[in-house]
């Protein structure tokens, strides 16, 4: 999961700090592991990529 969060943040060019200034979701700390993913921050991070929850997993999927 982790992966996929890195791999859409490069794709899209978004720093983990800007991710957080315009989510309020600190990533840096789901992709270090110190923090759990709920879904609805998951339903949060999708919809800030513009992915569906099932793309997602797809990508999950695949890696």
């Amino acid at each position: 999961m982790v992966l996929c969060l890195k791999i859409l943040r490069s794709k899209n060019g978004i720093s983990s700090n800007d991710f957080y200034i315009d989510t309020g979701i600190h990533l840096a700390r789901i992709e270090q592991g110190r923090t759990n993913i709920t879904i609805l921050t998951l339903e949060k991070i999708c919809d800030y990529f513009n992915i569906t929850m099932l793309d997602f997993f797809i990508m999950l999927e695949q890696i």
